[in-house]
């Protein structure tokens, strides 16, 4: 028996893909790309720092409050300090729903990002 033909893979003529403007210009690197990058860079940033006072300003802050206020050591709620109470219970849900709002708006950052970008031609 004589071997098979050599298989030959059979392909179409190359796809062009068409990429909006502004992609096109943060691929390439240009100044108006580096722009692009910079503003989503700066809101994301801005976004990631307002979270960031959030839990400073709210949950780090009850250490200091305990401490400034020793009288707060020795209230209890349903028999349990409220000192664990607050940094040992409620301080996981806060966490959970910051982080939920977090994602949220980042997400929502690069989707408006992404529109912006898919605008320019």
């Amino acid at each position: 028996m004589s071997d098979p033909a050599p298989r030959v893979r059979v392909t179409g003529p190359p796809r062009r893909r068409r990429t909006p403007g502004g992609v096109a210009d943060i691929d390439a690197g240009t100044r108006l790309g580096d722009v692009y990058m910079r503003s989503l860079l700066r809101e994301q940033l801005r976004l990631a720092v307002g979270v960031l006072l959030v839990v400073a300003l709210t949950i780090g802050l009850l250490p200091l409050a305990f401490h400034l206020v020793p009288e707060l050591s020795d209230v209890r709620l349903l028999g349990i300090p409220l000192g664990f109470l607050l940094l040992g219970v409620v301080v996981y849900p806060v966490l959970v729903v910051l982080g939920w709002a977090y994602v949220r708006r980042a997400e929502r950052n690069e989707a408006d990002f992404a529109e912006i970008v898919s605008e320019v031609e």
